[in-house]
């Protein structure tokens, strides 16, 4: 108890103070001329987070896996005011082309200042019993492509001080049940895209990682999969979208966005925080750093 009261609480109420303070507001003009990918664009949040960018006067090159979808959505983006928008179309499930379009929209913008990972694969509700290749191919797209994508973007990022924007779900930081394929690739970009934040703290490397933590949004893919066995309110894509390019654009750790108030103060987990604060005096970092 005397432990606590000297130690523990001090630094959960500082910690507390830090992570609710607003340090910067957010202004449009910040994506001003910025060169953005964005995955998933053909439609849902993707779309609308490319006619958010375009009225901020952004740099963009979108892909899904429809080329129709993606001719209107660049068209709308001109529209908007777009600095440019082109298209790259292509499926996720093919990591070839998840680099190779990472490569190919850093040539069109002649650099990349912000990766925004939102695609994924389509995961119908249900228990799981011995489905291992819908694991498998959830994995690959919801994760491994993401990886794949970020590792070709870095060097780019890093020339412009850039952000990787993760897109994933209340399903990749608490249990749900009927979509065990889906959370546990979400559960792994939470994994994975934390502790490389946290490399990148220790080498210096000045790219931020922004996870977006999602409720159920009114997408068509979102609503179709929960029809009849999730009756949770639909929160609407087109201010997520928004919530999410403002976190990004903040440089935030985490972005929580769901139709119920107390989803971030309850899965924000300060205490998975301090653990994190606390555990990484235990590492030596020097020869690993300087190899």
């Amino acid at each position: 108890m005397a432990f606590m009261k000297k130690y523990l609480l001090p630094i959960l109420v500082l910690f507390l103070a830090y992570y609710y303070s607003t340090k910067e507001e957010f202004r449009p003009e910040m994506l001003q001329g910025k060169k953005v990918i964005v995955t998933g664009a053909s439609k849902g949040i993707g779309r609308e987070m490319a006619y958010h960018l375009s009225e901020m006067g952004a740099h963009l090159v979108l892909t899904a896996r429809s080329e129709e979808g993606l001719q209107k959505v660049v068209s709308r983006c001109l529209e908007l005011g777009a600095a440019s928008a082109q298209y790259i179309a292509g499926t996720m499930e093919d990591m070839t082309f998840a680099e190779q379009f990472v490569l190919k929209a850093g040539k069109l913008m002649g650099g990349l200042d912000m990766l925004i990972l939102n695609h994924i694969t389509y995961t119908p509700m249900g228990f799981f019993h011995d489905d291992i290749h819908a694991l498998r191919k959830a994995m690959e797209v919801n994760f491994i492509s993401y990886v794949v994508m970020s590792v070709a973007a870095l060097p780019m990022l890093k020339q412009n001080n850039g952000s990787i924007v993760v897109v994933s779900s209340m399903a990749g930081k608490m249990s749900h049940p009927l979509v065990a394929p889906y959370s546990a690739s979400k559960f792994a970009l939470d994994g994975f895209f934390s502790s490389i934040r946290k490399e990148y703290g220790v080498t210096k490397v000045n790219v931020s990682i922004t996870l977006c933590v999602l409720g159920l949004i009114n997408t068509e893919t979102a609503l179709k999969a929960t029809s009849g066995v999730f009756s949770a309110q639909a929160s609407p894509k087109e201010e997520c979208a928004l919530e999410i390019i403002k976190g990004a654009a903040l440089r935030k750790d985490e972005v929580y966005y769901d139709s119920w108030s107390w989803t971030p103060i309850l899965l924000a987990n300060p205490g998975r925080k301090i653990m994190e604060f606390l555990s990484i005096k235990n590492f030596v970092f020097d020869k690993l750093v300087s190899s």
